[in-house]
């Protein structure tokens, strides 16, 4: 029969602890092995250093390139080379017409290719639709079974465009997780292709180009309206056409709006990615068309500015490219390592000092978070490409303090209620009753800082809300399943139970003295006189700050009835 009580559940609750360690240290250790990760840390660039690249862009005819438009392409590039705002990258405009692009390290070619070309914005009809994940091998169409077409397509929308080939390369795709958002290979603009949605997780067999962006003479977004001007409360995106690209999309739409099923849609496609899908409703002959369904504000305002930039025909030329040294250095960062430990030190002199042996357990505790954040750093460096700045540092030193009042809250709620009469054990399982809330509470304001601040900020200030955020999680998991299993089976040894001077739970330097109940009983309770002088001055005068508005209270009703009972005692001597 399992056993339920709390040693046994804090024992059960430390061994999922050391379990999750170990997940988190064999990934890493097998991300060394077989990956590209490291035990260290990945430093950002004001640490690091890295490649800065100049780029001087290029457009086609006698078109001019204004800064909204530049501020688009560096919106692109910081997307591509930064989608999870953590790699703190910094991209920044030069002269009103060069872009700069500051990478931590050395950057791959893959990278380069993404800086220097154009948003490659495609109109490509629908052959397939399917669910994302890839299928598995003994569910894929027998060789047999195969398409072979009997003849050239005669079509963008003919199905003789899936042979054997596409179909094997369909059937293989995974568009699901990270694999969505991968960057894709270049494709004829006269062929089929196969791509993803990474918003649905949807993959796609598409004919060949119809439309290309470069048509686009602008995209807007509202909300669709009636024939008599009235909002009908839906969102919708707006695409007008140049003449060419007019004439071409009434083609398309012709053909599409007379066929079923997916064949009836068109994908809109941008770096080899499916951003949109719409069905035909109607033949669109003048050049203006309208995309709805299901879109928000945001989604609305977010397609219109991937197709507004997808009409510009801009790509990049590598003006010059310098290898640039750490902004801050090695003296920065030790400084901030220098700072963190003088922090840390000072929460460990503090907690002795406050709490005696209790005090070792807030610094196990952060031993046991450092651990974890420090496992979960060099992972994220490895899965998300996260890097380390100074910044980051900061959010480290600043979650010293966060993390350590976590411990005090719970520290002093088990105070508390020894002062209120209970055991150690009841005085534990009680005050985690009460600290948790008022923990879980902190934690969460910690958080909502942390994500309102990584959305609305960029680069450094990114980084820094990331961190916080990391150490707020972890925080939350070593308080529950590290410091409150720890102490419900230190409350049951002899050493803190009995209230040793040195536990930090000393009754007398509490303030708490024991009174007789009767029948053999006795309770503890906050001393009401305070001693006049030594070592139980000081402990009744720290119970009495301590004490609630009740206690208070109490112990003054008590003292204005022993000072009564007093007097009416020495009368009683003067008539005797």
């Amino acid at each position: 029969m399992a056993r339920t009580g709390p040693t046994a559940v804090a024992r059960r609750v430390l061994i999922w602890l050391g379990v999750i360690f170990l997940v988190l240290t064999g990934l890493l250790a097998g991300g060394t092995v077989w990956g590209n990760a490291s035990w260290v840390p990945k430093l950002a660039l004001d640490l690091e250093g890295g490649t800065q690249m100049i780029l001087t862009p290029e457009v086609t005819g006698d078109k001019e390139i204004t800064e909204e438009q530049l501020q688009q392409a560096v919106q692109i590039i910081r997307q591509r080379v930064d989608g999870s705002g953590v790699s703190e990258a910094e991209i920044t405009t030069q002269s009103g017409d060069n872009v700069v692009v500051s990478l931590p390290g050395i950057p791959s070619a893959e990278t380069r290719q993404l800086i220097q070309t154009s948003a490659e914005l495609q109109f490509r009809p629908v052959l397939k639709v399917g669910n994302g994940a890839p299928v598995p091998e003994n569910q894929r169409t027998p060789e047999d079974q195969l398409p072979t077409p009997s003849a050239e397509p005669t079509g963008a929308s003919d199905t003789n465009w899936i042979d054997a080939d596409l179909l094997k390369e369909y059937e293989a795709l995974d568009c699901t997780g990270k694999a969505a958002n991968a960057p894709v290979e270049d494709k004829p603009l006269d062929q089929a292709v196969v791509s993803c949605d990474p918003s649905t997780g949807a993959k796609y067999i598409l004919g060949p180009v119809e439309v290309q962006g470069d048509l686009i003479a602008d995209a807007s977004f509202g909300q669709v309206q009636n024939t008599t001007g009235a909002s009908l409360g839906q969102w919708a995106v707006n695409i007008d056409f140049n003449n060419e690209g007019s004439a071409k999309f009434e083609q398309v739409t012709s053909r599409l709006v007379s066929l079923d099923g997916v064949r009836n849609q068109f994908a809109i496609v941008l770096d080899g990615k499916v951003i949109s899908a719409p069905q035909t409703n109607s033949v669109i002959s003048n050049g203006d068309a309208q995309i709805t369904g299901g879109f928000t504000e945001e989604t609305a305002r977010a397609l219109s500015e991937q197709l507004k930039y997808g009409a510009l025909p801009i790509s990049f030329e590598i003006q010059s490219e310098n290898q640039i040294s750490a902004t801050l250095g090695e003296d920065q960062l030790r400084s901030g390592l220098l700072a963190g430990a003088i922090g840390l030190l000072l929460v460990v002199v503090y907690s002795l000092l406050q709490y005696r042996a209790l005090g070792f357990v807030t610094v196990a505790s952060l031993v046991v978070a450092g651990v974890m954040t420090y496992l979960a750093i060099c992972i994220l460096g490895w899965t998300e490409n996260y890097r380390l700045s100074l910044a980051g540092v900061a959010g480290l030193i600043v979650a010293i303090g966060q993390t350590a009042d976590s411990f005090i809250v719970y520290f002093e709620r088990i105070r508390d209620e020894l002062r209120d009469g209970r055991g150690l054990v009841s005085a534990v399982e009680n005050g985690w009753r009460r600290a948790k809330q008022t923990v879980l509470a902190s934690k969460a304001v910690n958080l909502l800082a942390a994500i309102v601040l990584y959305f609305v900020a960029v680069g450094n200030v990114r980084g820094f809300a990331f961190t916080l955020g990391l150490t707020a999680v972890a925080d939350l998991i070593v308080v529950f399943m590290f410091t409150h299993p720890t102490l419900q089976m230190l409350a049951r040894t002899r050493f803190f139970g009995g209230g040793h001077k040195l536990s930090g739970l000393d009754p007398e330097r509490l303030g708490v003295v024991p009174l007789y109940r009767g029948g053999g009983k006795f309770r503890n309770t906050v001393e009401r006189t305070p001693p006049k002088s030594g070592k139980n001055a000081a402990a009744a005068g720290e119970a009495g700050r301590r004490q609630t508005i009740a206690e208070r209270r109490m112990a003054e009703e008590t003292e204005r009835h022993d000072s009564m009972a007093g007097s009416s005692k020495g009368s009683e001597r003067e008539d005797n």
